[in-house]
């Protein structure tokens, strides 16, 4: 197997691959002949370069033709890529580093700043470079198996610092399940998938699973602006519409809804829509948001299905072939059954294969009647804000940096338009006094010490934490006081 040559180079040339909004207002189609001779001579250049199969290849490039090309020339060479979100600092870029340690970075030349401060110790080449794809040498496309390496993503971190995750070739095939079941595009069809580059869904659904059903993928490379989303969603024609649950409800609370005229279906992912916002784009535009779920160990488990019957708050039932079922109130997989679950973890504190028998997925759901499943919470202390997984170990770290922090402890905080968002709890040091203009120090102090989108939006002072007998930190306590 080898998802270059079998999807991208077997397609039909002339059909179109990919739609590309750029930044500065640019708009350019490309053919799936010119995406598969752009990564075809990419992979020759970096093969050039020393990568070769089960080498690691990290991507720091935004959602661009050039980022896509940069990832199919890694599943051509057999290579790893790791893509990474434009938003990590250059503390989290040195430490996915030195999980990983990979041969080449290939990045964005907006983000050399932050590469230069990282200091990576390794190679990096910039994508405007010449003859990255227009070089001499071009590479076949190497046989593969199912198990081999293909792709590392991280997770959020949740009692530690985060996890590489590391999936097989069968991942990519894998997606076809949940691409024909959930996502559901049709040949020819134009799906956008909004999430940036460097996200467990953006690595399956932006041009993968678009393009194992014959269908083309908008690629838009730009902050999101609800009313300008919208827009571009009618003049582009999309007809598959795959967003954040954060993104539907700012532009539900922000912007006239409005029927547009290809679009055939919405879905989203990450966690649970309130039925409040479901109603609002139901009568906006006739269409359901189809809910799903998956995790970055395992690949999407459960989707409402195209065309069935639509349950209001679910995640739909487990996809064709995946057996899931409910012990003691959390949600457990037979990885058996899971054709896109992980191989393993990379690094020292979480190396090694991925553990044998059922999979626990901290995850808290119950089951109706019908077999369809509605998520409640995480048994650990994960934050979902903005359809991202905030581990609060990692902002704590950063927050207790700060000279005038003694302790911290991170919980969610219930936000209308984000779901959830940042709540710090704080112990400041003798000598300091709580105030506004400190909350705003400490955020911004976040900020620069990790990816802005962990900041604490909610900072409180307390004289102590609340603990248990062994000192550990009491986040359910904090969590029922805010």
């Amino acid at each position: 197997m080898n998802f270059a040559r079998d999807v991208v180079d077997a397609a039909d040339p002339s059909a179109l691959a990919l739609v590309e909004r750029a930044r500065d207002g640019r708009r350019r189609e490309w053919r799936f002949a010119e995406v598969a001779e752009g990564a075809a001579r990419l992979a020759g250049w970096m093969r050039a370069r020393g990568v070769g199969r089960g080498d690691v290849v990290m991507t720091l490039v935004g959602n661009r033709p050039e980022w896509v090309m940069a990832m199919v020339a890694c599943f051509r060479l057999g290579a790893v890529v790791l893509p990474c979100p434009e938003q990590l600092r250059p503390t989290d870029l040195a430490r996915s580093v030195g999980v990983v340690s990979p041969t080449l970075v290939l990045a964005d030349p907006r983000n050399r700043a932050t590469l230069e401060a990282a200091a990576l110790g390794c190679p990096v080449a910039y994508v405007d470079e010449s003859g990255l794809f227009d070089g001499p040498d071009v590479a076949e496309a190497v046989t593969l198996r199912p198990l081999d390496p293909c792709l590392l993503t991280f997770t959020s971190g949740t009692a530690g610092e985060p996890k590489a995750v590391l999936h097989g070739q069968r991942y990519l095939a894998g997606q076809a399940v949940q691409a024909e079941h959930w996502l559901a595009p049709a040949r020819g069809d134009l799906v956008w998938c909004t999430a940036a580059s460097g996200w467990s869904k953006s690595a399956r659904n932006v041009f993968i699973a678009p393009w194992l059903r014959g269908a083309a993928a908008l690629l838009h490379d730009a902050r999101f602006d609800p009313a300008a989303r919208l827009e571009l969603v009618e003049r582009e024609r999309v007809a598959v519409l795959c967003m954040a649950p954060t993104e539907y409800r700012v532009i539900a609370a922000r912007v006239p809804l409005r029927a547009a005229p290809a679009l055939r279906g919405l879905v989203s992912a990450g966690e649970a829509l309130n039925p409040e916002v479901l109603r609002i784009w139901q009568q906006a535009t006739g269409l359901p948001i189809r809910d799903g779920y998956g995790q970055t160990e395992t690949g999407q488990l459960t989707g409402m299905p195209a065309g069935g019957e639509i349950r209001p708050g679910s995640m739909g039932r487990a996809l064709p072939g995946t057996r899931l079922w409910i012990e003691d109130g959390e949600l457990v997989a037979d990885p058996a059954t899971v054709p896109t679950f992980f191989l393993g973890y990379l690094g020292a504190d979480g190396g090694g294969e991925a553990p044998g028998g059922p999979w626990r997925t901290g995850d808290r759901v119950r089951e109706d009647a019908d077999g369809f499943l509605f998520f409640e919470g995480r048994t650990d202390d994960v934050i979902i804000s903005a359809g991202y997984r905030i581990g609060p170990f990692e902002v704590e770290s950063a927050l207790v940096e700060h000279p005038a922090v003694a302790e911290a402890a991170v919980v969610a905080a219930p936000d209308a338009e984000r779901g959830s968002v940042v709540r710090a709890v704080v112990v400041l040091r003798s000598g300091f006094t709580g105030t506004p203009e400190l909350a705003r120090e400490l955020q911004e102090h976040t900020k620069a010490a990790t990816a802005p989108y962990k900041y604490p939006r909610v900072v409180e002072w307390a004289d102590e934490l609340p603990k248990t007998a062994s000192g550990k930190v009491r986040r359910a306590v904090l969590r029922d006081s805010g």
